[in-house]
């Protein structure tokens, strides 16, 4: 390592300077930390004395920028108000479709958020944290928006899916081609020649006529009844029922399920309670019998459900009941 060395006038001769290295670097360290001491120092002073409001103008810079990232964070929240209260219009609307009871303004948190998209400029600290707390309660209450759609839309699914099934098995079609005979209602017995409750709708046909299943079901009784004959009864779901009476030949057995269109009989003069060959159909919700022309309608041809229906159950069944 080399040595250093300086000129002793007292001793006259030169002497080994001892730890060199150490001694100059700890002199750097020194009047390095001096030097910058110095300048802070003297940078304090400058902006105390000659440029004071230094402190406010950073603080003003950093308000901008707050304030400029608040206002974009106040419309994104403006634009997701309006977008979740136009989902909300739409759902009700839905609901309406599939027969729920659409959800009042009140119930959809509609119109919250209120002032928070006036123009943002806090003049003190409480301000900011008065339009922070203002924030968090609107978060909340979108949350509570999101929350209460996703609930309306699983309601509006399963709506839908019990709706779809309604439709295929509500009795909808006229379940014979035939002419209209007595009516559902309060009548004369052609028989008995006293005033009691017709709780079908007859259809004249001759012996031997198809008869077809006027919506999706199960059969639920197959089998002969006193006035009505050979009869059958299919449950349709949903607290639907339709009975088919005075047939001549049944072409489904008890728990055979059916679709719209599907051949289940033939028309006959079966029971003790007919005055000539036809049908007797009735329709009934939840053993209350309903008059079966409001589920007729004119503009259904029942031969276009024939057509489009699987193929018809007729010699499908060995077990089928007939009229002996």
């Amino acid at each position: 390592m080399k040595k250093f060395y300086y000129f002793s006038k007292t001793k006259l001769k030169f002497v080994e300077i001892k730890n060199f290295y150490r001694k100059f670097l700890f002199l750097v360290i020194f009047f390095s930390f001096l030097i910058s001491f110095f300048l802070f120092g003297s940078f304090l002073v400058y902006n105390e004395f000659v440029n004071p409001d230094w402190e406010v103008k950073s603080l003003q810079r950093k308000n901008l920028q707050w304030k400029e990232q608040f206002q974009s964070l106040l419309e994104k929240y403006r634009s997701l108000s309006v977008q979740i209260d136009t989902l909300l219009k739409s759902s009700n609307e839905l609901r309406l479709v599939t027969n729920l009871e659409p959800i009042n303004s009140e119930d959809s948190l509609a119109g919250t958020g209120g002032n928070i998209f006036g123009n943002f400029d806090p003049g003190t600290p409480s301000d900011v944290k008065e339009l922070l707390n203002e924030i968090s309660s609107y978060v909340i209450d979108l949350s509570a928006k999101v929350a209460l759609e996703k609930e309306s839309y699983n309601e509006i699914k399963e709506a839908l899916k019990s709706n779809e099934k309604l439709y295929e098995a509500i009795p909808a079609i006229k379940p014979v081609d035939g002419i209209f005979g007595d009516q559902f209602g309060m009548r004369i017995h052609p028989i008995l020649k006293i005033r009691r409750m017709h709780d079908g709708q007859d259809i004249i046909v001759d012996i031997g006529t198809k008869i077809y299943a006027p919506g999706a079901g199960k059969v639920s009784f197959v089998g002969r009844r006193g006035g009505t004959g050979l009869t059958i009864e299919i449950d349709h779901g949903f607290g639907y029922t339709t009975i088919y009476g005075h047939l001549s030949k049944a072409l489904v057995r008890q728990g055979q399920r059916v679709v719209r269109g599907d051949m289940i009989a033939l028309s006959g003069n079966s029971g003790s309670l007919t005055t000539g060959p036809h049908l007797h159909y009735e329709v009934r919700h939840n053993g209350i019998p309903l008059d079966p022309r409001n589920f007729m309608y004119d503009d259904v041809n029942l031969f276009d459900f024939v057509k489009s229906a699987p193929t018809s159950l007729l010699g499908k069944d060995n077990n089928s009941k007939e009229n002996n």
